[in-house]
């Protein structure tokens, strides 16, 4: 008789699925016959400008060293992260993408017996991080397509351990205030976990924002975390990171695996951090490619949820699925985020502003074509 293997998994595992990804410009182009160079993939969040110059030529530099183990504590690149976030060393915690950070949090704060807080339409790994442990997760129903931070803390038990809050969260594009952040904190108790991922934060322009580095010092149960795959430019090398007490830190840095960032990512987000005229760069662009976004959807007549991030969430009906499979036939690759309990909507990130036109053209394209039937 043939072992059941997902039987012998553990349970929160056997219920999981795989978290998808946006679909690769490669596997479009095997799958319909098209073109790679003339495919645009709108459906990440990544950055369209392309690396740094100078974190390019840091990789570049790196590559001789691939037959040795990278340096497993990351000391340039906190130390470079330290500076300019005014910090200490130790109170950082490298990941491999800030993925990894949120799951290793999980795993040292919470257990089967736990609680875990996030919000509906939030990011996805946080409910995958909780079952992947065995703890209940706690989907609070949001406010105007963001977190309830006040039905948040209503909805802390003594078992909770971790509450998720991403500002500004994916895959709507919302964002709480400075003022905000703060009030919810102090509503918090001391012996919660509060964990605020700033994946998106650079794009954010204006004193009403939080920083959440700032607050760490008022609040000693505050997780950061932050990524180099947005703004920074550096999505494939996966690094983030998570900024904290230097006693969170310790408990982090006891579960996180050895060398778990490469030598090549290490140096090309140390380099990227010099570069403040790239990342100024990357602003400008998202900046004017919303602007770009939004005035389009807007003569469409196509609701939309405004949005703090690098990307778009647009509401194009039931037929969503449809559309969404139409743009791929115009080599036009978005998001759809029906997993997110968000059927009716696709997400799409901000391109260069060509890019963002090609999409625009194959969007009224597909909305005319699946209305039709044809």
């Amino acid at each position: 008789m043939a072992i059941d293997y997902q039987s012998l998994a553990v349970k929160g595992v056997q219920a999981l699925s795989p978290y998808q990804p946006g679909k690769p410009i490669d596997e479009l182009a095997r799958e319909l016959g098209l073109n790679p160079a003339e495919i645009i993939k709108l459906a990440s969040n990544e950055n369209p400008l392309g690396p740094s110059d100078k974190a390019l030529s840091a990789a570049k530099a790196a590559l001789s060293e691939l037959c040795l183990y990278p340096d497993g504590n990351g000391f340039e690149l906190k130390q470079a992260l330290a500076g300019r976030l005014g910090v200490e060393m130790s109170q950082i915690t490298l990941g491999n993408g800030s993925n990894d950070v949120l799951e290793v949090i999980a795993r040292c704060f919470a257990a089967r017996d736990s609680e875990i807080i996030f919000s509906q339409y939030a990011f996805a790994v946080y409910p995958i991080v909780t079952q992947a442990i065995g703890a209940t997760g706690v989907s609070v129903p949001a406010k105007d397509w963001g977190h309830d931070l006040d039905a948040m803390v209503a909805a802390v038990t003594d078992r909770t351990r971790l509450i998720f809050v991403a500002n500004p969260n994916n895959p709507t594009g919302t964002v709480h205030t400075a003022d905000a952040v703060e009030a919810f904190l102090e509503k918090v108790p001391e012996n919660v976990l509060v964990v605020l991922d700033e994946a998106y934060c650079e794009y954010l322009k204006g004193g009403q924002y939080p920083d959440g580095i700032r607050l760490l010092s008022r609040f000693p149960n505050l997780i950061v975390c932050r990524t180099f795959s947005k703004a920074w430019g550096l999505a494939a090398l996966r690094v983030g990171y998570s900024v904290s007490s230097p006693a969170i830190a310790d408990i982090l840095n006891r579960v996180r695996q050895p060398f778990n960032v490469d030598t090549i990512a290490l140096a090309a987000a140390t380099a990227v951090l010099s570069d403040e005229a790239y990342l100024e760069r990357s602003c400008e662009v998202n900046a004017a490619g919303l602007r770009q976004l939004e005035q389009a959807l807007d003569d469409m007549g196509l609701p939309y949820i405004p949005s703090a991030g690098n990307f778009i969430a647009v509401e194009v009906g039931e037929r969503a699925q449809e559309i969404y499979q139409a743009l791929l036939a115009h080599g036009v690759i978005v998001r759809p985020v029906a997993g997110y309990g968000m059927p009716k909507h696709l997400r799409v990130s901000v391109g260069l502003p060509e890019e963002n036109s090609r999409f625009i053209e194959a969007l009224g394209h597909s909305l005319a074509s699946v209305g039709q039937g044809t």
